[in-house]
Formats: C-alpha cells, structure tokens, sequence
C-alpha cells in the first residue's frame, strides 16, 4: 500500500551528486562529498526530505561508519544513504546502500508509514545495488553486517578497517 509521501526534489539532487564520482575533481572538491546522508518526512508527514544536519562528509575526521550509527535517532525510522568504501581480495570499490532504519523502540505509526513510503524513495534512487532493512543497534554497529551485504565473504576491509 503506498503512503501518498511524495519525496522532495533536493533529495533527488543529493542522490545524484552522490552517485556521480567525477574522475578529475580536486581533493577540496572530495573532501565535500557526502558519504552518508538522513532522510526523514516533513513535519505534515506528506514529503521525503533531507534532515537537517544529518550528514557525513568525506573529509570528515574518524570513522565515517562508527559516526553513522551514532547518527540514526535511538526512538523513530529513516531512510539513509550511506557510500561505503570497501576492499575485497581482489579491488577497491564503493557502493552506495540504501538503509531503512526502523527500530523496535519506533512508534507503531512511524514504522507503518515508513514503510508504506519506502517504494516511493527506492523509485527515485535508480542503480542501487544494495538494501537493508536495520531493526536496531545490534544489526548495524558491527561492520562485519554491512560488508556482508556488500560482498559476503570476499569483503576484507570496510572505511579502510579490516573486518577481523
């Protein structure tokens, strides 16, 4: 069943500039990139829109992914995009992950239309190759989980940290 949540057009932006790596941009350019972005819904709960300073950079100091975690709200859901870098046996990659946070401790009603709303976010954010559903802390503070979706096995490093 779907909500009638429409999603804010600077979400779509925010995604694009995420997917889009440019081959020739300068380290300043880099170092603003995002590598993990919130999203929530408008106070109406009518739109998708980006949470206010609820972002990650790459340039940011510390663990992007431990800093992360810390960001997602104890007590209600959202949606995330989160560029993962990870080294398999074989290369380095980076993936974007689309995450729909729903916490046991979220109200009922945020839960329900969260997830009636999820389709309309996904539809927007063509060539995500990864999605996960997180129900609580105990599914993401291990980053052993996310390399898991990532690669399985194969995956030895995540944000330059070895999984061992």
């Amino acid at each position: 069943m779907a909500s009638g949540v429409t999603v804010q057009e600077n979400v779509l932006t925010c995604f694009n500039e995420m997917k889009v790596r440019k081959a020739q941009c300068s380290e300043e350019e880099r170092k603003k990139r995002k590598k993990a972005v919130l999203f929530c819904l408008s106070d109406d709960r009518k739109q998708i829109i980006i949470e206010e300073g609820r972002e990650i950079l790459q340039g940011d100091e510390g663990d992007p992914f431990l800093k992360f975690v810390k960001m997602l709200p104890p007590d209600d859901c959202r949606y995330a995009l989160y560029d993962a870098t990870y080294e398999t046996k074989d290369c380095k990659k980076e993936d974007l992950v689309f995450i729909f946070w729903a916490p046991e401790s979220a109200p009922l009603k945020s839960k329900m239309i969260f997830a009636s709303s999820k389709d309309a976010i996904k539809k927007k954010f063509t060539g995500i190759k990864h999605e996960w559903q997180v129900n609580g802390l105990d599914d993401i503070k291990d980053r052993k989980t996310l390399a898991e979706k990532l690669g399985g096995s194969s995956v030895v490093t995540l944000e330059g940290s070895p999984l061992d």
